[in-house]
């Protein structure tokens, strides 16, 4: 039954590694790279944020002027006294609409058009940050998870060889049955440990594949990413207090909801348009009203309003309001992302030397463990517990090495440096900028109807 589980195990670790080991060599940045180009997340935060810059064209046709051309016809007859008479109609005319002043409300809604147009570009920069951590994130877990199975199916081996070699000296009269019990219960412990990592990495290399798009390769955590981070805490924080897309963004909020509440009290205001018409009209193939038109204007002055204009005003003030203390959360949780992924480091190279010591130490002891169990004064049981002990170390050194990667990166999403231009990505970077510059462009729309 053993003979069957290794050579069945040693297929699987052969898919599951073997084969990434004649792959291509996939680096971190090359994975950043594809799912920077891959993220479904981005493209749909880049269509938000164009979405998001019409709002600053429909917000400025407000007080612009809206012309248009008209045309009708009819067909009309009568009998009158046995006499017929009749024949078409047909009547043209061109309209022209302006709101020449509406007290200011226009401009504070395009203002606030404007900010939300801001806050969507920042919207793009930190789905950007969280798709590249998830990256990073999903790229070390199938990493570490094919470490631990190549370390659990080696410990497999090495519980085979002691539940043999227990056996053997069982046959010749050495060793006890209760040494192969204790060897083959620590093997069927290893053989659940290496199933679970087994499955474990299959969902990982799931994870990764949906967010770069690809399957993993040859993976290896290599990166020179660290030079981004200040040398202290401190500076850490002051980078992330003006740089990091979540803060921006709450300012950006802010500046929209008082421009909301602006244009919530400019409807208190007069308002004053114009408008003006030409046309004709053409019976039985000639003009027969002649050219007319008419200019008039309109100024209105609200009063009451039924309770809506104070309440919208209320309303946009509370909005303000809630605005800023959204941005005083953002804040706070900004700053304690930063302090977390900065201990998170420290922790992990405190981690990775204690686990690096273990190792070595453990090597050493499940050595002299055998030695004294071939002389006699060890135990099975304790050869088992030392490669035990041994093992768990290795996993603290593959955790702790996972750890100080993924804090890493974190750190830099925390500061608002996880981002295709800060690390130097080899990509076009997603941005509504150029489009909102168009749509300012008001007069395109009229510009396109006359060619």
């Amino acid at each position: 039954m053993v003979n069957k589980f290794v050579t069945a195990s040693a297929v699987a670790i052969l898919l599951a590694l073997g084969a990434a080991g004649g792959a291509q060599a996939q680096s971190i940045t090359q994975a950043l790279t594809a799912a920077y180009d891959h993220a479904p997340d981005l493209q749909a935060a880049l269509l938000e944020a164009k979405a998001s810059a019409e709002n600053i064209a429909l917000a400025k046709s407000a007080k612009l002027p809206t012309i248009g051309a008209s045309i009708s016809g009819s067909e009309s007859w009568s009998l009158v006294g046995g006499q017929f008479s009749g024949g078409p109609s047909i009547t043209t005319g061109v309209s022209y609409n302006q709101t020449i002043f509406d007290n200011f409300k226009t401009e504070a809604q395009i203002e606030a058009a404007r900010a939300a147009a801001e806050l969507s570009e920042y919207q793009i920069r930190n789905s950007e940050q969280n798709v590249l951590l998830s990256v990073v994130q999903a790229y070390m877990n199938v990493l570490s998870g094919r470490q631990l199975v190549a370390l659990r199916e080696e410990n497999i081996r090495f519980f085979q060889a002691q539940l043999q070699s227990a056996q053997d000296r069982l046959d010749v009269g050495e060793g006890t049955r209760i040494d192969v019990a204790q060897a083959q219960a620590r093997l069927a412990q290893g053989e659940a440990a290496y199933r679970a990592s087994l499955s474990t990495l299959e969902v990982s290399q799931a994870t990764f594949q949906r967010l770069v798009g690809t399957r993993p390769q040859q993976l290896n955590s290599a990166h020179n990413y660290a030079r981004l981070i200040p040398n202290s805490i401190d500076a850490a924080l002051a980078e992330a207090e003006v740089g990091h897309p979540a803060i921006m963004m709450s300012k950006a909020a802010i500046r929209a909801a008082q421009a909301g509440t602006d244009a919530a009290e400019a409807a208190f205001g007069p308002t004053a348009s114009v408008t003006g018409q030409v046309g004709s009209r053409w019976t039985n193939g000639g003009m027969t009203d002649g050219l007319s038109g008419s200019v008039g204007f309109q100024v209105t002055v609200p009063i009451y309003a039924g309770g809506a204009l104070g309440a919208s005003v209320r309303k946009a003030n509370l909005g303000q309001i809630k605005s800023e203390v959204e941005a005083m959360s953002t804040y706070d949780q900004v700053r304690e992302a930063v302090i977390s992924a900065w201990a998170g480091i420290q922790s992990a190279d405190a981690q990775i030397q204690a686990a690096q010591a273990a190792v070595q130490a453990g090597t050493t002891v499940l050595d002299g463990t055998i030695q004294e169990r071939d002389l006699g004064t060890s135990t099975t049981l304790d050869v088992l517990n030392s490669q035990a002990e041994l093992t768990s170390a290795k996993e603290g050194l593959i955790n702790a090495q996972t750890s100080k990667v993924v804090a890493t990166f974190s750190l830099l999403s925390a500061m608002g440096r996880l981002t295709a231009s800060n690390l130097g990505l080899p990509v076009t970077v997603k941005s509504a900028v150029n489009y909102t510059q168009a749509v300012e462009d008001v007069w395109q729309e009229l510009r396109t109807v006359a060619e």
